[in-house]
């Protein structure tokens, strides 16, 4: 028995998204209600395979106890590096490996990652393969419906489920229609029907413009195919949205004070933020190299709290005086300060 055969019947899966889904939003959904099932960001398999950039991806690999069941998401094109990524990663803690086959963002593609893989079918079909033959862990894949036209589904995924992956996450869109148009849900019954006959033993998850809980088991009535719903943008709307629980103001604070907590616990660690901060502290130059004012370090190592705004609207959202907290928490240059606004709330 592996993860995904662990799992009910549907399942839900949190988005791994690109600097929102670490080990401090995870641990925040788990309390708001934890999904089935987590993901990491995705890691560059050659930064890890680097001594350079291993320190990187292992902080980008690091889990929290609430995260289990967790799937590492890796990518790249180096298919000796997926091998030496996921031989690592069971002793990392992880309960499966995922191979992220369909990012759009266009630094990855360019590195010939991510989406880029559906227009070299043969070198995926090789990450994938050396992948598997490294580790004890299942492996899946996440990708998209093809390139640029939806109908490239029928042959990229069929080279796909040719390799009998795990599980397979259909973002039902194109690279190039990035989140531009609506999912097309039209697709499922026939990308349901190609999963059956190439590699039935294969869990399809659908990925794209799945609010919560509600609309996950609605789709499930319409396509009982479906094993898994993998909700990504939805969290930002509603932080409990794999529950049926609709959160008043103060159970939000609640979330967003925990958020803060959480951010300056690792940011006193070895958060990829500070260390970045860390590294502009050692190169700016300054007239003593010996020493450097207080007031300049307090405000470099400060532009790492600029990172955490980006959740401010998960949290200040759908409540009364929500628009005017959040215009405030935006103009706030610390932890300490966003504290402050939290506590004078009335």
């Amino acid at each position: 028995m592996n993860i995904w055969q662990e799992l009910p019947q549907p399942f839900l899966i949190l988005a791994p998204m690109e600097g929102v889904t670490d080990i401090i939003f995870r641990q925040v959904i788990a309390k708001a209600g934890r999904p089935d099932l987590f993901y990491t960001e995705f890691t560059n398999v050659s930064s890890y395979a680097s001594e350079k950039g291993r320190q990187n991806a292992l902080e980008r690999l690091q889990v929290a106890p609430t995260d289990s069941p967790i799937i590492a998401q890796i990518w790249g094109k180096n298919p000796e590096h997926f091998s030496e990524v996921s031989s690592a990663l069971a002793s990392l803690g992880f309960s499966g490996v995922d191979l992220n086959f369909g990012c759009p963002d266009k630094h990855v593609n360019k590195a010939g990652g991510g989406a880029a893989m559906i227009k070299t079918p043969e070198l995926a079909v090789q990450c994938f393969r050396n992948a598997q033959s490294s580790t004890n862990l299942p492996v899946s894949i996440k990708t998209r419906l093809g390139w640029s036209n939806p109908t490239e589904y029928e042959t990229w995924l069929s080279v796909l489920l040719a390799e009998h992956p795990a599980a397979l996450t259909v973002h039902l869109r194109t690279k190039k229609e990035m989140s531009k148009v609506p999912a097309h849900y039209e697709l499922i019954p026939k990308i349901v029907a190609l999963r059956n006959q190439i590699s039935p033993d294969t869990k399809l998850i659908i990925n794209g413009d799945i609010k919560d809980r509600i609309h996950a088991l609605e789709l499930y009535k319409k396509h009982p195919g479906v094993d898994g719903f993998m909700i990504g943008r939805g969290v930002f709307a509603n932080p409990y949205c794999f529950t049926d629980h609709t959160p008043i103001r103060e159970e939000l604070m609640e979330l967003l004070k925990m958020h803060l907590d959480l951010y300056e616990k690792y940011a006193n660690g070895s958060s990829r933020s500070v260390a970045t901060n860390e590294k502009l502290l050692a190169s700016k130059p300054c007239n003593n190299e010996y020493e450097r004012s207080g007031d300049e370090k307090k405000h470099l190592r400060n532009l790492s709290y600029e990172p955490l705004k980006h959740f401010f609207k998960i949290y200040v959202n759908n409540f009364p005086g929500a628009k005017e907290l959040r215009a405030k928490l935006m103009e706030t240059r610390s932890i300490p300060e966003a504290r402050k606004n939290l506590d004078n709330l009335k």
